[in-house]
């Protein structure tokens, strides 16, 4: 484990002192949902071996690297925190909804969850081995996601190994119900050309992408994974 552990901070605000108004409604609905959507998710991983390979890839590489810490960024209930413990990395997680993390820290007791933002890292700069933003950026509009990769590439050391998930497409979809409870999220859809677009523009290097076919009864679109790292 690191001797001096990273933490997070709640995120900056902006100018004038005011939040980005999508930060306060994924908050608030995750925090809605944190039970519920711990039980129906904690298992899912074990039906999706696409999904289960990037991360054994993400973990080999951080590893083969030589290790170090690594962040969950938007952890959510920790089951992806807790999936890459057991492949070995150092990894705690981060999360906006304090609903989330508090389920997070009674599931998995072993391990660190932070209540943060990823757009304000309270981490230095190349502080990080490796990154993973599993399906976290669904609820970052289109123009935020340059401030959003700006800072992971700031966390990450040279060499480091960023993963993200996302819904694969165009365009987006309001949720105002969801795991069994009243809500109000935006969810966006990003072609991977898009991402791999705005990685390359904060500085990181595309190792692989994959794109597959909704699987299961919480998908509806194309899901896609990239994997990129800070040149080192």
């Amino acid at each position: 484990m690191t001797e001096t552990p990273p933490r997070t901070h709640a995120p900056a605000p902006r100018e004038g002192g005011a939040e980005p108004p999508h930060l306060r409604t994924t908050r608030a609905s995750y925090d809605t949902v944190a039970a519920d959507y711990d039980r129906l998710l904690r298992d899912a991983l074990a039906g999706m071996p696409f999904d289960r390979a990037m991360l054994g890839v993400f973990a080999e590489r951080v590893l083969d690297g030589g290790g170090g810490p690594v962040g969950d960024l938007g952890c959510g209930t920790g089951r992806i925190t807790a999936y890459l413990a057991r492949l070995g990395l150092d990894v705690f997680g981060v999360d906006l909804s304090p609903g989330m993390v508090a389920v997070a820290r009674q599931a998995c007791p072993e391990l660190r969850f932070e209540v943060g933002s990823m757009t304000a890292l309270d981490l230095a700069d190349g502080a990080l081995a490796g990154a993973v933003a599993w399906y976290s950026t669904v609820h970052t509009p289109p123009g935020e996601l340059p401030v959003l990769f700006a800072e992971f590439h700031r966390v990450l050391a040279p060499g480091g190994q960023l993963l993200l998930a996302f819904k694969a497409g165009e365009g987006q979809t309001h949720l105002d119900h969801a795991y069994g409870h009243d809500l109000s999220l935006e969810v966006y859809r990003y072609a991977p050309e898009r991402i791999s677009q705005l990685l390359g523009r904060a500085g990181f290097e595309e190792v692989a992408q994959l794109v597959r076919a909704a699987d299961g009864e919480h998908e509806k679109t194309p899901q896609a994974c990239l994997l990129a790292r800070r040149p080192g």
